[in-house]
């Protein structure tokens, strides 16, 4: 994981035991990514290296389902709940950016009453081993870990993933999602966002090259009449493998009493399932109230006016031959002295801004978003 180990901070660990270690050995690095540093540090200490390069329609499977649902921060953990609660077998790995975000997830998940474990990077190798060891046997079905910690984990069968932090670069997205959807199983990928994280879950989609839908959270009434029917179905299992035998002494005894079969087995779900199907247990979830333009109409301002010889034509063919954005969709251009303004959808928007951070006037950029928004 060289390109992990750049990211924190190790390289010069590396390249100082790399300058005493002797000639005569065998050197391999191994690199998902290979940022320049890493390209500088393989050419240097590697012998004709291999590199292979995936194309972007490769990057994701077709295999896992992409999600994302839009909250607000406070009500991540009741949409999560939802989420998981509507699943059969649910089995998960859920990432976090930081340590602290995966303890109090894994507490209140543990409080819920679900069967969760943690990893990050203060948990001992003795732990890690352990959690890994319970949650690959499936003593536990939720596993919540920073990227960092779940590197490694090769866990062929989850049904989810689910990005409670939204990653910060489509690689690391790419990353995550993979672990689901593999060896011919299906998997869904869950992301949450909230709506001033909508631009950079946009930019990813397009980076990454796949296709991310946005999903409707599951109502508390779908989710009680799932858990009904999934009683129902699981009773009807254990009737049919007769793994009800043993308790048949008991069940007589109950029906023998002045009680009809109907309310002694309304007493018995009440007694052992009441907050199962306790629609209290579930928060309200608010909608968000937060202003985001979803049908694209993101504003530019560039550094370029009518002091340049710009016109609306000549900017509009400019920044389509710089960036190769379609010309028919840069709209709504105001060319003013020193400056202009435009309109492109919301991808364009990202690869507009991305691609003129390399092409800085003075040392700023020549295009950034407007300040001020368009008007509902």
């Amino acid at each position: 994981e060289a390109d992990e180990m750049l990211n924190m901070g190790f390289i010069e660990d590396v390249e100082l035991i790399l300058k005493q270690a002797t000639s005569e050995r065998k050197t391999l690095l191994f690199s998902a990514t290979i940022p320049e540093r890493i390209r500088i540090l393989s050419k240097k200490y590697l012998k004709n290296p291999k590199t292979i390069v995936i194309q972007k329609t490769q990057l994701t499977t077709d295999l896992t389902e992409q999600i994302y649902f839009e909250v607000t921060e406070q009500d991540k953990f009741e949409a999560l709940c939802r989420i998981i609660d509507m699943e059969k077998d649910f089995y998960g790995l859920i990432f976090c950016r930081t340590k602290v975000d995966v303890d109090n997830l894994f507490n209140k998940l543990t409080d819920r009453g679900y069967d969760t474990e943690a990893l990050h990077g203060d948990i001992s190798q003795h732990q890690r081993e352990r959690v890994l060891n319970k949650f690959k046997n499936k003593r536990v079905n939720i596993l919540v870990a920073t990227d960092v910690a779940a590197r490694g984990i090769d866990i062929i069968e989850l049904s989810h993933v689910i990005n409670y932090s939204l990653p910060q670069n489509p690689e690391s997205y790419v990353h995550r999602i993979g672990r689901t959807g593999r060896a011919g199983k299906d998997g869904i990928a869950v992301t949450f966002i909230t709506p001033a994280e909508y631009r950079t879950l946009i930019y990813i989609k397009r980076m990454a090259n796949t296709e991310i839908k946005r999903g409707k959270l599951p109502d508390v009434n779908d989710i009680i009449t799932t858990k009904k029917d999934r009683l129902k179905n699981e009773l009807t299992e254990i009737i049919g493998e007769n793994k009800h035998l043993d308790y048949m002494e008991v069940a007589q005894n109950l029906l023998d009493a002045e009680f009809s079969p109907k309310e002694i087995l309304s007493a018995l779900i009440k007694h052992t399932l009441s907050s199962e199907f306790d629609r209290s247990t579930y928060a309200e979830i608010r909608t968000p109230s937060v202003y985001v333009d979803k049908k694209g109409s993101t504003r530019l301002f560039i550094a370029l006016g009518k002091a340049n010889k710009m016109t609306e034509s000549k900017l509009a063919d400019y920044i389509s031959a710089e960036t190769g954005v379609k010309r028919n969709l840069i709209k709504d251009i105001k060319v003013l002295d020193t400056f202009s303004f435009l309109n492109v959808p919301f991808e364009e928007a990202e690869t507009i801004i991305s691609i003129f951070k390399k092409k800085k006037d003075k040392g700023k950029s020549l295009i950034a978003r407007a300040k001020d928004r368009p008007k509902r």
